[in-house]
């Protein structure tokens, strides 16, 4: 009798919360009003969309179409766990993106933490503008860029040969083209990177810092009691989503800077999607399967870092 006699008191309680849910809505309208255009887009464009990985338990026919090709179950994932191709650009893909992660992951905040430091207010607002401006453009300028100045007859290899030196095949050498990589992400993405952990440090409360110059901290000190303690949260969070995008490669930078020579180090998961999809027999059904597993690997690896940052103490990206 109990159970039936708290059915409907759930019901009330449910009921209760709905109410109270519609009135805070109704409360703040203006602001969910403003926000409706944006989830509006992000329905249409990135939820609408997700029906389209059905393909990758069908095998897709063009003329019956997405939800017309008969359905094939896991045969799709079969056969890209088969292919030799696909598990060297997984190996690669997680050799080039965890090479990133610890090294190029610390730039940012080591450039905001240098130009906090800096007192002139225009010498910071010129150097933050200067180290920003790269993130504006795009991959195809910085491989035209990179090109013309280390290409075998460039910039670099012209003065070489002036001075008498050998030239460097920098473009088409295996062993260069990973650096290549960190180097010109490094300096397209650290200024823009370094905007959040400046916005965060923007947050500090300044009352710390006078504190600690009435106790007598030098500035380095006060860089690493104050300033980095209260932007560990932010760190941690966007360590968090680096770590959840390991699968994802930079499809443009590779893709532009890539070449014959470097094939054998360059094709990552993006490029080996890209080149199945539209440079081989067009099989989307396949595709789609790659690219299904490598979302749900970033999942699992966002939802690893998340769990395991919480362990160690520090703010997760959910509660």
């Amino acid at each position: 009798m109990k159970p039936a006699a708290l059915g409907p008191n759930r019901n009330l309680k449910g009921r209760s919360k709905f109410g109270t849910l519609f009135t805070e809505i109704w409360k703040n309208r203006m602001v969910y009003t403003l926000l409706l255009p944006g989830l509006i887009w992000l329905l249409i464009f990135a939820y609408l969309p997700m029906g389209g990985l059905s393909l990758a338990f069908k095998d897709y026919k063009a003329n019956l179409g997405i939800w017309g090709s008969p359905w094939v179950g896991f045969e799709n994932f079969k056969y890209v766990f088969r292919d030799p191709a696909f598990i060297d650009a997984l190996w690669r893909t997680l050799y080039i993106n965890i090479i990133k992660l610890f090294i190029q992951f610390p730039f940012p905040i080591l450039l905001a933490l240098m130009l906090n430091e800096l007192r002139m207010r225009r010498a910071k607002k010129l150097f933050q503008t200067v180290f920003t401006f790269p993130h504006f453009l795009s991959w195809i300028i910085v491989s035209g860029v990179v090109i013309n100045v280390l290409a075998y007859d460039g910039l670099v290899n012209s003065a070489l040969a002036l001075l008498g030196l050998p030239t460097i095949n920098f473009l088409g050498s295996e062993s260069t083209f990973v650096p290549m990589l960190l180097l010109t992400d490094i300096w397209k993405s650290t200024g823009w990177g370094a905007i959040i952990y400046l916005a965060a440090i923007s947050g500090i409360d300044q009352d710390q810092y006078e504190s600690s110059q009435i106790d007598g901290a030098t500035r380095l000190q006060q860089m690493f009691q104050i300033t980095l303690p209260n932007i560990l949260p932010t760190v941690t969070i966007m360590f968090i989503l680096s770590v959840g995008g390991l699968m994802s490669s930079g499809f443009d930078q590779i893709f532009n800077l890539a070449n014959a020579a470097t094939k054998n180090v360059s094709e990552v998961l993006d490029v080996y999607i890209y080149r199945i999809t539209f440079q081989s027999s067009t099989d989307f059904s396949f595709s789609t399967a790659v690219s299904l597993f490598r979302s749900l690997v970033n999942m699992i690896l966002l939802l690893l870092a998340d769990r395991v940052a919480k362990m160690l103490g520090g703010d997760g990206l959910f509660r």
